[in-house]
């Protein structure tokens, strides 16, 4: 089923870099009619506002704080299109010495902030008709990297609550989309040397894929040619991984 982007309201979580902010800018060039932004920090915002001052309204939203979420419920009295984009990756294994609070912090924001925040507002997007919900997970949540365990796992959390809430929600025309990119040249992946996709290619990706229908979004070469590994021999991209961290 295909999508319209033209006039709708979106919700873009992570909005001020990276993904986040390179998806903004492809619903502006979209005609997207209003999208929130919502960082952390909202001062972090203001260059990003100044693109489009008539389309984007800044919101301040920290995913792990229950206020901040319930605040962003209240406001949005209109909502199409929620991307949950925020994400924190902190390189770690599972054996580490600080391992237990990575995983902790990182669930928090990559998994239970998607949740929360999903929650908080389907009743709202119930009310559009043609809703959808974009999760970004990662090609990490398909197969574990060693040295990304704890952020891995969470985003292995993030696709299956993308599946769960697809399947839930089917009847009521809101359509689930799961995103799993690879490297991305962010600030997330500054320290990783390796070929990087440009957010912007990602975002546009996302959205042409929206529009198409589509429900699960490879959007780079690397997350694809990964992906077509999982599904001939889902083992062999696990030590693909292994291998790929020594």
């Amino acid at each position: 089923m295909s999508y319209t982007i033209q006039g709708k309201t979106a919700l873009v979580t992570g909005a001020n870099r990276g993904i986040g902010k390179a998806i903004v800018e492809a619903l502006i060039a979209e005609g997207a009619k209003r999208i929130y932004t919502a960082a952390r920090n909202i001062e972090s915002l203001q260059a990003l506002v100044s693109q489009a001052p008539d389309v984007i309204v800044p919101v301040q939203l920290d995913v792990t704080n229950a206020s901040d979420i319930a605040n962003v419920a209240r406001l949005v009295g209109q909502l199409d299109i929620l991307i949950n984009n925020a994400g924190i990756a902190t390189g770690s294994d599972f054996s580490g010495e600080a391992s237990l609070r990575i995983a902790a912090d990182e669930m928090a924001t990559n998994y239970f902030g998607v949740i929360n925040l999903t929650h908080a507002l389907l009743p709202v997007l119930h009310k559009s008709g043609t809703a959808a919900v974009i999760n970004v997970s990662s090609i990490a949540g398909i197969a574990n990297f060693p040295t990304l365990g704890p952020y891995s796992a969470s985003k292995a959390a993030v696709h299956s609550f993308t599946q769960g809430l697809r399947a839930e929600v089917r009847k009521a025309n809101i359509a689930v989309v799961g995103v799993y990119p690879g490297p991305v040249d962010t600030d997330m992946t500054k320290d990783f040397e390796m070929d990087k996709a440009a957010p912007a290619d990602v975002a546009n990706a996302v959205l042409a894929s929206l529009k198409n229908g589509d429900e699960d979004v490879f959007p780079d070469a690397f997350s694809q040619a990964m992906y077509q590994v999982f599904v001939q021999n889902p083992k062999q991209l696990e030590q693909q991984f292994g291998t790929m961290v020594g």
